[in-house]
């Protein structure tokens, strides 16, 4: 083996070790959810939809294996500060429906809502956390986007529309990059964490209310990462 080929598999495993690996997981719902409720669409709003279907509430979104979506995950109290990524986060008003349900951003990063719509919409946030500030700003049929920012960490900040009350988007605000939602068959993949012991959530929006106290585990994450799955158990 030549001493390039050599320094390369060590440098190599070094960064591995450096930059650890990724969390994966999956999150279960137990029980039975209650039904949805369907959403009272207006004659705009209904013809603006381009989705067939009844337009449903999204309190709980499982799959055929009871797969959870859209899941808060989360490492607890990560040391270390974090800049905010240039690139925002986008949320959308699609059919009077905000896209995606629930989402997350980094402390400081920009939050854009759009207005895919033909149809006037107002974006109202409802934060809890007193030091993040509420706005209520206007938006045209397909106008301008709007941009939010908020510096404060909060789990679930709610975004609404009160010309179309059913609209909701819930976006939690982070401290660190070491977060995801669950996907549609209740998957999940935090990446590129850095080895060590952590403490991990998975907080579900409807099922964690009000308080938003979640699941938690300890995991320590390796060069090959670590598993982290969870039963949100809604019998009890």
């Amino acid at each position: 083996m030549s001493a390039r080929l050599l320094a390369g598999l060590i440098f190599s495993e070094l960064m591995v070790g450096a930059f650890g690996g990724d969390i994966t997981g999956k999150i279960i719902l137990k029980g039975e959810p209650p039904q949805e409720k369907k959403l009272p669409l207006d004659p705009q709003c209904s013809a603006a939809r381009k989705i067939a279907g009844q337009a449903t509430t999204r309190f709980y979104v499982t799959d055929a294996n009871g797969g959870l979506a859209e899941v808060f995950v989360s490492l607890k109290a990560v040391d270390g500060k974090f800049d905010a990524p240039s690139t925002p986060v986008i949320l959308d008003q699609v059919g009077c429906e905000y896209k995606p349900y629930i989402l997350g951003a980094l402390a400081g990063q920009k939050i854009v809502v759009k207005n895919s719509d033909p149809v006037f919409h107002n974006v109202r946030t409802t934060p809890r956390v007193k030091e993040n500030p509420e706005f209520n700003k206007a938006q045209l049929p397909k106008g301008r986007d709007l941009d939010f920012t908020y510096k404060n960490p909060e789990k679930f900040l709610r975004f609404k529309c009160d010309v179309h009350p059913w609209m909701f988007a819930y976006v939690n605000i982070v401290s660190h990059p070491y977060f995801a939602i669950s996907g549609e068959d209740g998957s999940y993949t935090i990446k590129d964490v850095p080895p060590g012991e952590y403490e991990i959530e998975a907080v579900h929006r409807k099922a964690h209310a009000p308080k938003y106290v979640g699941l938690t585990k300890k995991i320590t994450v390796g060069a090959d990462g670590a598993v982290a799955d969870f039963v949100v158990d809604i019998t009890k």
